[in-house]
């Protein structure tokens, strides 16, 4: 089995000797081959990349700002949570972990207060595209950091086995966080 795309898998079955290829919803198989942690945060990661620079691409109170901003928002969270869990938390019980964790769960709560501060600022005012350019700056300047600094760090501490485990429960956590932001 193999991704086509995000959306779906393909499923290759062999019937009478002859191959038939089935495109499948990914909701209705689980994965086969598990993802280690870094694939698993590198792709939340260009979802939040994408997310930040088309927001400061948009004008206005428009419907297109509001929908690009609350699936960024909405991305950062179940990411963050997951990730504090999941990859931060068993970094800190290392003592080679603890500051790097310990800063990056800082930039969390940046991003947090950036996030919040767009909220209460009207879409439609110049000043909200500035603190969305802040907020952008800072989620490129958090994954950089994090995919160039922490995965190196962690790398030389977290075993093949753990790096699987974790990217496995991080994408279960992270699935779990979406579904519950999403109602309320």
């Amino acid at each position: 089995m193999f991704w086509l795309s995000k959306q779906y898998k393909i499923l290759w079955r062999s019937y009478s000797g002859l191959g038939k290829l089935l495109a499948i919803p990914p909701d209705l198989i689980e994965p086969i081959a598990m993802t280690n942690i870094y694939d698993a945060l590198r792709d939340s990661h260009d979802t939040q990349r994408q997310l930040a620079d088309q927001m400061i691409q948009t004008q206005g109170a428009s419907d297109q700002r509001m929908q690009i901003f609350q699936q960024l928002k909405l991305e950062l969270a179940a990411h963050a949570t997951a990730e504090e869990r999941y990859f931060y938390i068993p970094l800190m019980m290392h003592d080679a972990g603890i500051d790097l964790s310990r800063h990056a769960l800082a930039e969390h709560h940046e991003l947090d207060e950036l996030v919040e501060t767009l909220e209460e600022t009207e879409m439609s005012s110049p000043v909200w595209l500035v603190h969305a350019k802040k907020l952008a700056d800072e989620v490129h300047h958090h994954l950089k950091e994090e995919e160039h600094k922490f995965f190196q760090m962690s790398g030389k501490i977290l075993t093949e086995q753990q790096k699987e485990q974790l990217g496995t429960d991080y994408l279960k956590e992270f699935e779990l966080q979406k579904q519950r932001l999403a109602t309320e």
